[in-house]
C-alpha cells in the first residue's frame, strides 16, 4: 500500500483496530488491509501495551486510505466529525445502511446519519444532494423540510420534495 495522499485520516480506538478495518474493508469496493505495525518494547512506561499487540493498521476504503490506531480508551468518536458515503440511488444507499448500523446506536439514525459499532459516525447521502441543497431557493427548503423528518433517507421522497411534488 502506497500512501499517496497527503491527507489521510487516523482513527483511534481503544484495542479494535485491526477488527474495524477488516470490518470497513469487507464493505467497501476497492478496499484492503495494508501493512500492521505493532507495539514493542520500546515506551511500555508510557503506552502500557503489551508487545506484539497492533498498534496501527493501515487500510484503503474505496481506494482512500485510512490508519487504524489502539491508542487505549482515553479519546472516544463523537458526532463532531463524521465520515460521509455518496451514492448514486437507494440500492447503495440501503447496502451502506444495512452493513454500518447493526451494533451502532439506532438514537444517532437522524438526517442520513449514523453511527457504527465501534461510535464512528457516516453519513450515507445520495451524490444529488449537493445539487438540492445548494439550490438557494425554496427546492432546498423543501429538502431539508423532508430530510429532517428522516433516518435513513429515502431518495425518491428528497427528489419529490426537491421537485415540489
Amino acid at each position: 500500500m502506497q500512501l499517496s495522499q497527503k491527507i489521510a485520516p487516523c482513527l483511534w480506538f481503544a484495542s479494535e483496530a485491526e477488527e474495524a478495518a477488516r470490518f470497513y474493508t469487507g464493505i467497501f469496493p476497492n478496499s484492503r488491509i495494508g501493512k500492521i505495525a505493532r507495539y514493542g518494547k520500546a515506551g511500555f512506561e508510557t503506552h502500557g501495551q503489551k508487545e506484539g499487540t497492533v498498534l496501527t493498521v493501515q487500510f484503503e476504503l474505496n481506494g482512500q486510505p485510512f490508519t487504524a490506531l489502539n491508542g487505549g480508551p482515553l479519546f472516544k468518536f463523537n458526532e463532531a466529525v463524521s465520515l460521509q458515503i455518496y451514492v448514486e440511488d437507494q440500492k447503495e444507499l440501503d447496502h451502506y445502511w444495512s452493513k454500518l448500523t447493526p451494533g451502532g446506536d439506532p438514537k444517532s439514525h437522524v438526517c442520513g446519519w449514523l453511527k457504527d459499532r465501534y461510535g464512528l459516525s457516516w453519513q450515507v447521502v445520495p451524490r444529488k444532494m449537493v445539487e438540492w441543497m445548494g439550490d438557494p431557493n425554496e427546492k432546498s427548503e423543501r429538502v431539508m423540510t423532508a430530510l429532517l423528518k428522516m433516518g435513513k433517507l429515502d431518495i425518491a421522497a428528497l427528489e419529490r420534495a426537491y421537485e415540489g411534488r
